[in-house]
């Protein structure tokens, strides 16, 4: 069974290379409203989006997030945050102090973020644009915070490239589905049915020059599992957490 919808799902690719066009007038908007649509914790809704076009803040955001030339090359880009800041706000004008330093807190507000940035991601392929998830700007989440402005209680969850592509995005190989779906219980399954995704992902070609270093193993087949594994030990954003209290949620 197929539907409209699913089939656009089916032909995603994250665009790295945009056209310098435009994205027109009231279409960010109508992208936004779309994605306010979303379910939301208690309906809560704590996120926010921030939306720039200025090539300065598009540099800066290139630079902290390794260099991704798209950053800067794409016409848009957005910001997608945990926000309790406008709750906290909300909160005092009802006459309430808030209690939002709890990891609970931070979670919703990053869930919040995260579907709502998805909602986004489809309404805007729905209309023919493409983007690309940077979540390296977690590289430096405090100087994500002084380019924005972000005040206490709002943290950078994840940004977005939007933009007319230049050329086909490439559509990656996905895990195959006994690999993600589980009935009534988790099942920890033996690994082989992953070695034929492994070699379709080797085969892609799309590690080439992009493996993470390690100098006893042989590149010639390093494809998801080797990738994944290598990743998996290599200590990822150690700041995070001090970044995280930094901006008001004590992860209490």
């Amino acid at each position: 069974m197929a539907t409209p919808t699913i089939d656009l799902i089916h032909q995603h690719g994250s665009v790295r290379n945009y056209k310098s066009d435009l994205v027109p007038e009231g279409w960010i908007e109508q992208i936004i409203a779309a994605a306010q649509c979303t379910s939301s914790s208690s309906n809560l809704q704590t996120y926010s989006v921030i939306v720039t076009i200025d090539p300065e803040k598009k540099k800066k955001v290139q630079e902290i997030s390794g260099g991704q030339s798209h950053i800067s090359q794409a016409p848009v880009f957005l910001l997608w945050c945990a926000d309790f800041s406008r709750l906290k706000r909300v909160s005092e004008h009802q006459g309430y102090e808030i209690e939002a330093g709890y990891m609970e807190n931070f979670l919703v507000g990053a869930v919040d973020a995260a579907i709502t940035m998805q909602s986004a991601a489809l309404a805007a392929e729905s209309l023919g644009l493409g983007f690309c998830y940077i979540g390296a700007l977690r590289n430096d989440p405090e100087g994500i915070r002084d380019i924005f402005q972000l005040p206490e209680l709002v943290f950078p969850i994840c940004g977005m490239t939007l933009g007319w592509a230049k050329e086909q995005p490439v559509i990656r190989p996905r895990l195959p589905l006994e690999a993600v779906l589980h009935r009534e219980t988790y099942q920890e399954n033996d690994l082989n049915f992953l070695l034929e995704y492994d070699q379709a992902m080797i085969e892609t070609g799309i590690y080439g020059g992009r493996q993470v270093d390690r100098e006893d193993r042989d590149p010639a087949d390093y494809g998801w599992m080797e990738h994944s594994a290598r990743r998996s030990r290599t200590p990822s954003r150690p700041h995070l957490r001090q970044a995280i209290i930094k901006a008001g949620f004590q992860i209490k």
